[in-house]
C-alpha cells in the first residue's frame, strides 16, 4: 500500500507524451537527469515544460545519503562526449537557463571539477546567452577544485547544505556542516559576482530554531538564495518522513529569510533546489 499524502502535495499528471517525448530525447543522448535519479516530484511539470536538471559523471554516488535515491556503488570513468552531448541537449530542448549537478565523486582526484568545466564551457559555447546553474558537491573541500568550476564562469553556484547539524549524523553521513558552509564562503572570496545557493529539506525531525539558525549560518556564508521543501521518501531504502509541513509554515520560513537577508527565497511544499531555477536568478537579478 502506497504512502498517503496530504492534499497540499498533491499535484495533476501532466502530459504523458511531452514526458516521454524529453526522456526520449536524453535517453538517446545518453544523459542523466537527477529528476529520474532522485525520483523527484515535479518531473513530470519540468518535463513538460522541456527543462531538465541535468546530471553528469554518471548516476551512482560514492556517498550513502539516507535521504537521496541515486544510486550507489563504484562509478565508471568520465565520459569525454557528454560535454558535447549536454551542449546539444540544451540546444534541442531551447533553453535559456540550465541547470547541471552531478553524483558525489570522491574516486575522482579532484571530485569531477574538471568535467563540471568542461560541459559548462561547451554548452556556453553552443548556447550563446544560456545562463548555466551548477549544483555542485563539496569536493572534500578542494579550493583548487572549486577555482576550476569557477573559471567556467557559471551564473550560479549552488550547494545544498540539506538538514540542519543535528541530523548530519543520519542523513548526511559522509558530509560535513561546517565544510558545506565553507563551499559556499569560498565561492564569494574567489568570484564576488557569482551568485551562491543553497537548500534545505523539512520533514526529516528538526527543530523550527534550528532551521534558523541554519539560514544564519548560510548568510554568513554569503549565500545569495536559499530554498526550502518538503522531504519525500523516495524509496522505503531511505530515511522515512517525520512530518508533512504545511503551506503555511513554509510561508512562515520564507518570511524569515527575507527579513534576514536573503535576496531570493523559494519556500513550499513541493519545492526542489533547482525546481524553477531560472525565475529564482532573475528575481535576484531585478
Amino acid at each position: 500500500m502506497g504512502e498517503i499524502f496530504p492534499e497540499w502535495l498533491k499535484q495533476r499528471l501532466p502530459s504523458p507524451s511531452e514526458v516521454a517525448r524529453v526522456g526520449r530525447m536524453l535517453e538517446d543522448l545518453r544523459l542523466n537527469t537527477v529528476c529520474q535519479s532522485a525520483a523527484c516530484p515535479n518531473l513530470g511539470e519540468c518535463f513538460s515544460a522541456q527543462t531538465a536538471t541535468l546530471m553528469i559523471l554518471g548516476h551512482i554516488c560514492t556517498r550513502h545519503c539516507s535521504f537521496c535515491a541515486t544510486d550507489k556503488g563504484v562509478p565508471g570513468e568520465p565520459d569525454p562526449a557528454e560535454p558535447g552531448a549536454v551542449a546539444v541537449a540544451a540546444r534541442r530542448l531551447k533553453l535559456k537557463y540550465m541547470v547541471i549537478t552531478s553524483p558525489t565523486r570522491d574516486d575522482l582526484p579532484d571530485g569531477g571539477a574538471q568535467h563540471y568545466a568542461n560541459v559548462i564551457r561547451a554548452v556556453t559555447s553552443e548556447n550563446p546567452g544560456i545562463k548555466v546553474e551548477v549544483l555542485i558537491p563539496d569536493f572534500q573541500g578542494s579550493e583548487k577544485a572549486l577555482r576550476t568550476v569557477l573559471e567556467a564562469s557559471p551564473t550560479v553556484i549552488g550547494h545544498n547544505i540539506e538538514t540542519v547539524p543535528r541530523l548530519y549524523h543520519t542523513v548526511r553521513p559522509g558530509a560535513i556542516y561546517s565544510r558545506s558552509l565553507e563551499v559556499l564562503a569560498k565561492t564569494k572570496r574567489l568570484r564576488p559576482g557569482t551568485l551562491t545557493k543553497s537548500g534545505i529539506m523539512l520533514g526529516l525531525g528538526e527543530e523550527r530554531q534550528a532551521v534558523i539558525e541554519v539560514m544564519k549560518d548560510l548568510l554568513t556564508a554569503g549565500c545569495d538564495i536559499m530554498t526550502l521543501g518538503q522531504y519525500l521518501r523516495p524509496s522505503m531504502n531511505n530515511i522515512p518522513v517525520c512530518r508533512y509541513i504545511p503551506p503555511d509554515e513554509f510561508e512562515d520560513y520564507k518570511r524569515i529569510a527575507e527579513k534576514l537577508g536573503f535576496k531570493t527565497v523559494v519556500s513550499g511544499p513541493k519545492v526542489r533546489s533547482s525546481y524553477r531555477a531560472a525565475s529564482a536568478c532573475l528575481q535576484v537579478a531585478a
